[in-house]
């Protein structure tokens, strides 16, 4: 890990270099460890894929030096538990299977043996309510985003962006690539809070064909 002055009250900590599972695990228990005992005067934190800044309470001393060795010790000690992945059928063959297969220099069939072969991990929920950003997605799909964004994209869409791959909970603007669909609902507003989101940061995620 390493540190930064952010500004005069704040940090900013490096505990990756990359985005992935174990950068996602330490992220996960420097977060637990945050809130089940803050470091005096902390303000507020966030969390990202590979750093975390921490705010502190104005004229509040701050040690970068000793909260990265206290956070390092904690990432130490946590460790993962198994858990079931959430399973999420897929009718492939969106409007961008093609483009995906060309780029990877790959058939459309390999392109979905491939891109169902990864067990994922919800890195984070954004952009929309409910959009998984998932990783890790296999370096043979990583395909640029569209130059111009589409104005609607039905929700159920499984797309890939960049090196991730993720599903539209809601019909909405975007610019991945549409390789399929699915009829799992990522966003219910009407549920009860724990049904409302069909993921949550932290899931394991497996694709399989329909």
């Amino acid at each position: 890990m390493r540190w930064l002055p952010y500004g005069p009250q704040a940090v900013m900590i490096y505990f990756a270099d990359e985005v992935g599972a174990e950068a996602f695990q330490c992220g996960r228990a420097i977060r637990a460890a945050l809130e089940r005992r803050p470091p005096p005067g902390l303000r507020e934190f966030v969390v990202s894929f590979t750093s975390v800044l921490l705010e502190f309470l104005p004229a509040h001393a701050v040690d970068g030096d000793a909260l990265v060795a206290a956070l390092h010790d904690a990432v130490g000690a946590s460790a993962p538990s198994p858990e079931p992945p959430r399973v999420i059928p897929v009718c492939y063959g969106g409007p961008d299977l093609g483009r995906v297969a060309e780029h990877a220099g790959m058939s459309e069939c390999d392109v979905i043996e491939v891109h169902c072969g990864v067990l994922y991990r919800v890195y984070s929920l954004g952009f929309a309510p409910g959009f998984p950003y998932l990783g890790d997605l296999d370096p043979r799909l990583h395909v640029p985003r569209l130059a111009t964004p589409r104005v609607r994209v039905p929700a159920g869409s499984v797309a890939i962006g960049g090196e991730h791959t993720g599903v539209y909970p809601v019909e909405s603007p975007g610019g991945w690539n549409l390789i399929g669909h699915t009829a799992i609902r990522l966003f219910a507003p009407e549920a009860d809070d724990d049904a409302r989101f069909f993921l949550r940061a932290g899931d394991l995620v497996r694709f399989v064909p329909e």
